[in-house]
């Protein structure tokens, strides 16, 4: 608990001045280190299940939370930011009735919040929640509301890692890859998810017409890691042609892709690595 000078009511008008000084310094901080605004504000509960997918939602009951693990919210993103100090003055009367409420011992009610993997976002109860890390305090009753996600939520502090998600799950909506090949097809740049989402489908779509079958969406996504993209990360690691930096499926992305402007074919060979081997080197 933060300290007291015998008067609640000026404590809490030190308590709100401590929080929006530090909140002001933090974004100071922020803008000389040359951060993005989404390091400090707090993030996006609509943002964050967008990109991860939602499947389903139960209410798991009132249960006492770390209030480090609530980095978000529902619908005030601007108005707190990721530590949830307060970003203007606007609401500074209700904020400090809470503080001087809390400081002599009233009993405060539980918060409501939306549990996404270890993250939590505010849906009622900001003020409440600013309010307690002000007084540096750890813990606060909440009523749980836990939200499953198609991708596993981890990783997902900036909005650049969010729209890498969304990405990801759209491509994995279209090629449902799992186990080795759902590690192996992971790419650093959000737009080659659907360049390897059309890859696959053009593959299974020469296939089917080559074999006269149908090929759900399951067997499209093992036949094309198996038949296609590992055989050519093979290939390309082989010929020496992956850049230092680059991850095996960003390399199989670019090579395709060379490979169709030179070529104009579909087949993979010595010769069309040789060649994509050869025109690297010019560059």
């Amino acid at each position: 608990m933060a300290s007291s000078s015998g008067s609640p009511r000026v404590d809490a008008e030190s308590d709100f001045m401590r929080a929006r000084r530090h909140q002001v310094l933090s974004g100071l901080a922020a803008r000389l280190t040359g951060d993005t605004e989404d390091v400090v504000q707090a993030m996006s509960f609509d943002e964050v299940v967008d990109a991860l997918g939602r499947r389903a939602e139960h209410y798991v009951g009132t249960k006492v939370i770390p209030l480090d693990a609530i980095v978000g919210s529902v619908d005030k993103v601007r108005d707190f930011d990721r530590r949830f100090r307060p970003t203007s003055t606007v609401s500074r009367q209700r904020w400090e009735r809470l503080a001087r409420a809390s400081r002599v011992g009233e009993v405060i009610p539980p918060i409501d919040v939306y549990q996404v993997g270890d993250y939590y976002f505010v849906r009622d109860g900001h003020h409440r929640v600013s309010v307690a890390r002000s007084l540096r305090v750890d813990l606060i009753e909440a009523r749980v509301t836990a939200i499953e996600t198609f991708l596993a939520p981890v990783g997902i502090e900036a909005r650049a890692a969010l729209e890498l998600k969304f990405w990801r799950r759209l491509m994995l909506q279209r090629v449902p890859f799992s186990g080795e090949a759902r590690a192996a097809v992971a790419v650093n740049e959000p737009s080659m998810y659907g360049e390897i989402a059309e890859a696959a489908e053009a593959w299974a779509a020469r296939a089917m017409h080559a074999e006269g079958a149908y090929m759900d969406r399951e067997t499209m996504a093992a036949r094309w890691y198996a038949e296609e993209f590992r055989p050519v990360v093979d290939m390309i690691e082989e010929a020496g042609v992956r850049g230092d930096d680059e991850r095996p499926a960003e390399a199989y992305v670019r090579v395709a892709c060379e490979r169709y402007r030179l070529i104009r074919e579909h087949e993979w060979n010595a010769e069309v690595l040789a060649t994509i081997k050869k025109n690297k080197k010019k560059r």
